[in-house]
C-alpha cells in the first residue's frame, strides 16, 4: 500500500472566490515558482473502436471532463507540444491529466505526434491507456508464443492480481469472468502473455494449454513513463469491463479527479394492496385487459399477496440486507377489503412491518391519469370532446388519487415522502402512439401536491425530463418478470408468447422487432423460468448496477405472490454481485427522491462541462476547480480526505470502493470548498 500511497497523490485547500473549489495534493513541499499546472482533463484519442469507446462512456458517466481527438477526422488536430502544453501566466501548463490512446502508438512509432505525446508523458508524469494491443515487448511482454495464448475468452476467469488488488482494482474481490452468452459467437478475444522487467501484472488468466498465468491487463513502466496496458477487446457494455471500468479510470486520474461512482439497485414493487389481472394461457391474452382481444371479463383468480407472503418479504429482506420500495395502491386495497367480508391479512401484515420497507405512492385507485381512454377498440384510443379535441382525465380528479393515497398513508403510520410519486402505468405522461404529449392537468396537479419526482418508463424516456413547473421524472427499468402471472408455468408461457415466432406458436412480435430476437425454441414451461428467464433477467439487471445508473427498477406485488417470481431474480443479482466486489463497495439502495436528486445534479454538472463553464487544475499541492456558482461539483479523492470548515475539518464526502467522493459543496460561511488530502 505504500507504492500506491506514493503515487496516488492528495489534496489541501484553500478559501477562494464563490463557486471556486481547491484541492491540495501532499506531496513532498515544492517550489510553486516551478511547479506546473496539470489540468484535470484527460486526452481520449479514439479510432472509433469500441475498447476507446467504452472508456470513453465510463468517463461521462462518472462526470470526467475529456477532449476527444478522433482519429477519423481529416480536420481534427495535430497533436503537438503546443495542443498538449502551453505557459499561463508564465507557467507552464499540462492540458490534460491522463491519456487514453487505441494503442502503445496509434500515430506510428517515431512519429512527430507519437514523439509529442510521449515526450509530454515523461516531461509532466502523465499516465497512458492502451486501451487494446496485442502482445508484444514494446508494451513490456512476451510474445504468446512464450507460454501465451491468443484466441478466444468467453467463460474463462480471470484474477486480479495481488498488486492489482493493492493498487487501482482493490475493490474487487479478486476473480470474474469474461461473459459466454452464446455457445455459437465468439464474444471476446485476447492475448495472454509473460510480463517482461518493468511490467505489473493487474489481471491474470491461465494460460490454456500452458503452463501458469499470463496477464491481459498490467502496467508497463518504463523510459520514466507509464501505460496501462490491455489485450482483450470489449465494449462498454460486457461485464469484464464494467467490473474493471472503476479501477482503469483510477489509475488513468491517479485516483484524484472530478467525477464519481457507485453501483446503485433499486427495486419498486407496485400496486401493493391491490390485486392483479391473470394472464390467460389458452388465449394468450389477459382477460379484462383494455388490450385483450375479444374483451370480455376478468374470469381468472387475480394475483394478490397473501399475509404469509408479507411475512416472507420481510423475512427476506432482513436475510439479503436489501430494502424494497413499496409502491402502493391503499383505494385498492380497501375496495378488496370490502368485497372481502371486511378483513384484510395482508393488509394487516404489512402494516405490522411498515417499518422494514420503504413507501412510494402509487395513487389510490390506480386510475389511468391521462386521456380519458376510449376503449371500444383494440388498441384503445384517446376519447375526444364534441369540438374533437383530447379529453382528458381532470386535474381534480389526478390530484384526488395522490391526496387520498397520501392521507391514507399518513393515518396509517407510513414513511411515506410527498415529494415521490408512480402513477399507475406512468399515466399521465405521455404515452405513443395513443396520447403524444403530458396531459396538461398532470403538472398542475403534482405542483398542488408537493410532488417532486414522478416516475417514468426508462424504456418509453430514458432521460429525466421535467413535468409542469415543479416536478421531475426518474426513468424506471421495467424488469421482465411480468404484472399478469403468478406462477413460473404462467411466466415461461407469456414469454414464449412474446418471443417465439409464430411457426412456433407465438405472437410473432419478435420477428417483426428490430430490438428484439427470437428464441430458437419455446421454452418448457416447467423449467423455463428458472433456467432461462432467471439468469437471463439477472444479467440485465446486474449490467444496470454496474454502469453507475441509479435509475431504479420495477416489478409488481404479483411477483411476491404465489412462486413468489422476483426473489430469485433479486437473489442472483446480489449473489453475483458480491461474489465480484469487495465489501468497500456495496450496493448503494436509494429511494426514488435520492435517486431524482442524483440524476438532477449530474445533468446540471453535465451541463456545466458542455457550456465549457468548468476549469480545474493541479499546481504542485493545490487542485483548483471553477464552476458556475451554486453547482454541485462531483469530486473523488483518497481516503483520508478532509474538508475545511470554518473552525477545524470534518471527513469529506463518503467512503466507497477505497475512495472518498460527494456532490460537494462549500461549507457553512464558506465562499469556496476547502479540501485536505492525505
Amino acid at each position: 500500500m505504500a507504492h500506491r500511497a506514493r503515487r496516488w497523490r492528495a489534496a489541501t485547500v484553500t478559501a477562494t472566490a464563490a463557486g471556486l473549489v481547491t484541492l491540495g495534493l501532499t506531496a513532498p513541499a515544492a517550489s510553486a515558482a516551478t511547479d506546473p499546472r496539470i489540468d484535470l482533463r484527460v486526452l481520449v484519442v479514439d479510432d472509433g473502436g469500441s475498447p476507446v469507446g467504452a472508456i470513453t462512456a465510463q468517463l461521462k458517466s462518472e462526470g470526467v471532463p475529456y477532449t476527444t481527438v478522433d482519429l477519423d477526422d481529416s480536420g481534427r488536430p495535430t497533436i503537438s507540444d503546443t495542443f498538449l502544453s502551453d505557459t499561463v501566466g508564465g507557467r507552464p501548463r499540462a492540458k490534460f491529466q491522463g491519456v487514453v490512446l487505441p494503442n502503445e502508438a496509434p500515430f506510428g512509432a517515431g512519429s512527430a505526434e507519437q514523439t509529442a505525446l510521449e515526450s509530454y508523458e515523461r516531461t509532466y508524469g502523465i499516465p497512458q491507456v492502451d486501451a487494446y494491443t496485442w502482445a508484444h515487448p514494446e508494451v513490456g511482454l512476451d510474445y504468446t508464443d512464450s507460454n501465451g495464448y491468443a484466441g478466444s475468452l468467453d467463460g474463462r476467469t480471470a484474477t486480479v492480481t495481488t498488486a492489482g488488488r493493492a493498487g487501482p482494482f482493490g475493490y474487487l474481490k479478486g476473480a470474474f469472468s469474461f461473459e459466454d452468452n452464446s455457445p455459437s459467437v465468439d464474444e471476446s478475444y485476447g492475448f495472454l502473455a509473460q510480463p517482461r522487467t518493468g511490467f505489473t501484472s493487474y489481471v491474470d488468466v491461465p494460460v490454456p494449454g500452458g503452463t501458469g498465468n499470463g496477464s491481459l491487463l498490467g502496467e508497463y513502466a518504463h523510459d520514466g513513463r507509464r501505460e496501462l496496458v490491455v489485450t482483450f477487446a470489449y465494449n462498454q457494455y460486457q461485464q469484464q469491463f464494467r467490473v474493471l471500468a472503476r479501477g482503469i479510470v483510477e489509475w488513468l486520474t491517479q485516483g484524484v479527479h472530478l467525477g464519481q461512482a457507485r453501483n446503485y439497485f433499486a427495486v419498486h414493487v407496485d400496486d401493493v394492496f391491490a390485486p392483479d389481472a391473470r394472464w390467460d394461457s389458452a388465449r394468450d391474452c389477459t382477460p379484462g385487459d383494455i388490450d385483450c382481444a375479444g374483451g370480455g371479463a376478468d374470469t381468472e383468480t387475480p394475483i394478490r399477496m397473501t399475509a404469509a407472503d408479507a411475512q416472507y418479504a420481510a423475512s427476506w429482506e432482513q436475510s439479503h440486507g436489501f430494502t424494497l420500495d413499496m409502491v402502493f395502491n391503499a383505494g385498492a386495497g380497501e375496495e378488496w377489503k370490502s368485497e372481502n367480508g371486511n378483513t384484510d391479512a395482508l393488509t394487516d401484515q404489512l402494516l405490522r412491518d411498515k417499518a422494514k420497507y420503504r413507501w412510494v405512492n402509487h395513487t389510490y385507485t390506480h386510475l389511468f391519469l391521462g386521456c380519458v381512454q376510449d376503449t371500444s377498440t383494440v388498441p384503445w384510443s384517446c376519447a375526444k370532446n364534441a369540438d374533437g379535441s383530447t379529453k382528458w382525465v381532470s386535474r381534480q380528479d389526478i390530484s384526488g388519487e395522490i391526496s387520498d393515497n397520501y392521507d391514507w398513508a399518513l393515518r396509517h403510520g407510513l414513511s411515506v415522502d410527498r415529494g415521490e410519486l408512480v402513477t399507475g402505468e406512468h399515466s399521465g405522461l405521455k404515452t405513443l402512439p395513443q396520447q403524444p404529449q403530458d396531459n396538461p392537468d398532470l403538472g398542475p396537479a403534482l405542483a398542488a401536491n408537493g410532488v417532486k419526482w414522478t416516475a417514468s418508463d426508462n424504456s418509453r424516456e430514458s432521460e429525466q425530463r421535467a413535468v409542469g413547473s415543479s416536478t421531475l421524472t426518474v426513468p424506471r427499468y421495467p424488469m421482465n418478470v411480468y404484472y399478469n402471472v403468478g406462477t413460473k408455468a404462467e411466466m415461461a408461457d407469456e414469454y414464449n408468447w412474446i418471443y417465439t415466432a409464430k411457426a412456433d406458436g407465438g405472437s410473432g412480435i419478435c420477428e417483426n422487432n428490430p430490438t428484439s430476437t427470437c428464441l430458437p425454441r419455446p421454452l418448457d414451461t416447467a423449467t423455463g423460468y428458472t433456467d432461462t428467464i432467471v439468469p437471463a433477467e439477472a444479467h440485465t439487471d446486474l449490467g444496470h448496477v454496474l454502469s453507475n445508473d441509479p435509475r431504479p427498477h420495477y416489478a409488481h406485488q404479483s411477483n411476491l405472490a404465489e412462486d413468489r417470481l422476483l426473489y430469485p431474480v433479486l437473489e442472483r443479482v446480489l449473489a453475483d454481485y458480491r461474489a465480484l466486489f469487495a465489501d468497500s463497495a456495496p450496493i448503494v439502495n436509494l429511494r426514488q427522491s435520492a435517486i431524482g436528486a442524483e440524476l438532477q445534479n449530474r445533468a446540471k454538472w453535465q451541463t456545466a462541462l458542455d457550456g465549457g463553464k468548468v476549469t480545474a487544475y493541479r499546481i504542485g499541492n493545490t487542485v483548483t476547480v471553477n464552476a458556475p456558482s451554486g453547482t454541485q461539483i462531483p469530486v473523488t479523492a483518497p481516503e483520508g480526505t478532509k474538508q475545511q470548515q470554518l473552525l477545524g475539518t470534518a471527513a469529506f464526502g463518503t467512503a466507497y470502493a477505497g475512495q472518498r467522493s460527494a456532490w460537494a459543496a462549500p461549507a457553512a460561511l464558506q465562499s469556496a470548498l476547502t479540501l485536505k488530502l492525505p
